[in-house]
C-alpha cells in the first residue's frame, strides 16, 4: 500500500508540473482503487475468529408471508451471489426447495473465498422486507421475513467424529432444473443426525456419492457450529449475558416502498440505494458489523 500511494503521489506531482488535466480521471480511478484496497485490508484485521478465513455455508429460509417470503428468499439469494461475484469468490447452490408460486422455501449455498465466513457472519439473523407486493392485485404493501444462517465450512484438519449408527440416510429423486442427470435416478441425499435433529440435504451434484459427500461436509459444519454455540452459551451464562439469535430478532430492514432504505438495526448503518444493495453491494453493513462486534 505504501508503494502504491508513493507511486500515485509521484504521478500527481508529474501531472501538476506538466499542468496536464488529462491525467485527472486516471488519478481518481487509481485513488479509488487504493482506497478500496486499504478498506479491505483494514477490514481483514477485524477478522480474529479462528474460522473467519473459512468458506461459508449459508442457509436462507422463508418466514411469515407465504409467497412473498419465498420470493424474498430468492432476492436475498441473488444479493449474496452477486456479492460473491463482486468479491471474486466462487459460489454453489447445493440444495433448494422451490416455493409453491415463486422463489424458494429454503436454499443452501456455499461461498468459497478467503474470509468468506468472517464477512458473512454479519448476515446471520432475520431479514425484513417491506414493499408493494407484485403478487397482490390491489397493490398493497406487504412485510416479509426470511432468516439467514451461516456456518464455516470446516477444514479437513478439524474433522469431527460422527457415529454412523446415529445417522439416517434417505435417497430421493432430485427436483427442479439441473440438467440431464436430474430426475433420472434417486441421486439426492438427505442425512438426519438423530441425536441433534439436524437434517441436511444435497441434490445438485451429479451422483449420489457426490451428494452424500457434500451433505456430510455440511452436517459436520453444523455440528461444529452447534458445539461452538453450546460453548458460547456457557460463557454467556457465566457472564450473565443473553445474546441468542432467534427467529423474529430482525437484524436488518429493507424498505422498497413508500421510500427506499436499507437499515441494520444493530449498527444503525443505512443507505437509501436499495438497488445497489440488492445488486450485492453490502460491504457497508459487513464493515459496520465487524467494527460493532469488536467494540461490543
Amino acid at each position: 500500500m505504501d508503494k502504491k500511494l508513493e507511486d500515485l503521489q509521484i504521478f500527481v506531482e508529474l501531472a501538476s508540473e506538466e499542468e496536464d488535466s488529462s491525467y485527472v480521471e486516471e488519478i481518481e480511478t487509481d485513488l479509488a482503487a487504493a482506497r478500496t484496497k486499504l478498506e479491505n485490508l483494514e477490514l481483514s484485521t477485524l477478522l480474529s475468529d479462528p474460522h473467519d478465513a473459512s468458506n461459508v455455508i449459508m442457509e436462507i429460509n422463508s418466514g411469515a408471508g407465504g409467497t412473498e417470503s419465498c420470493d424474498w428468499v430468492q432476492i436475498l439469494l441473488r444479493m449474496y451471489l452477486r456479492w460473491a461475484e463482486l468479491k471474486g469468490f466462487a459460489s454453489e447452490i447445493i440444495d433448494s426447495v422451490e416455493g409453491d408460486v415463486a422463489g424458494f422455501k429454503n436454499v443452501t449455498l456455499i461461498i468459497r473465498g478467503l474470509n468468506a465466513y468472517g464477512y458473512m457472519k454479519s448476515e446471520r439473523g432475520v431479514h425484513r422486507l417491506v414493499r408493494i407486493s407484485p403478487f397482490d392485485a390491489n397493490k398493497r404493501r406487504h412485510t416479509s421475513f426470511a432468516s439467514v444462517d451461516v456456518v464455516p465450512e470446516i477444514a479437513e484438519t478439524e474433522d469431527i467424529e460422527i457415529n454412523a449408527d446415529e445417522l439416517r440416510i434417505d435417497t430421493y429423486r432430485a427436483s427442479g432444473a439441473g440438467g440431464q442427470h436430474v430426475n433420472k435416478t434417486d441421486s439426492a441425499i438427505r442425512i438426519t443426525h438423530i441425536p441433534s435433529g439436524i437434517v441436511v440435504s444435497c441434490q445438485n451434484e451429479r451422483s449420489q456419492h457426490q451428494n452424500r459427500e457434500v451433505a456430510m461436509k455440511v452436517l459436520k459444519a453444523r455440528l461444529l457450529e452447534l458445539e461452538r454455540q453450546e460453548q458460547n452459551k456457557k460463557v454467556a451464562e457465566l457472564r450473565g449475558e443473553q445474546r441468542s439469535i432467534e427467529w423474529g430478532n430482525q437484524i436488518r430492514s429493507y424498505v422498497f416502498q413508500p421510500y427506499t432504505l436499507v437499515k441494520d438495526h444493530r449498527t444503525s448503518a443505512e443507505t437509501g440505494n436499495v438497488i445497489a444493495v440488492m445488486d450485492g453491494e453490502i460491504d457497508i453493513f459487513i464493515q459496520a458489523y465487524l467494527r460493532w462486534s469488536m467494540s461490543s
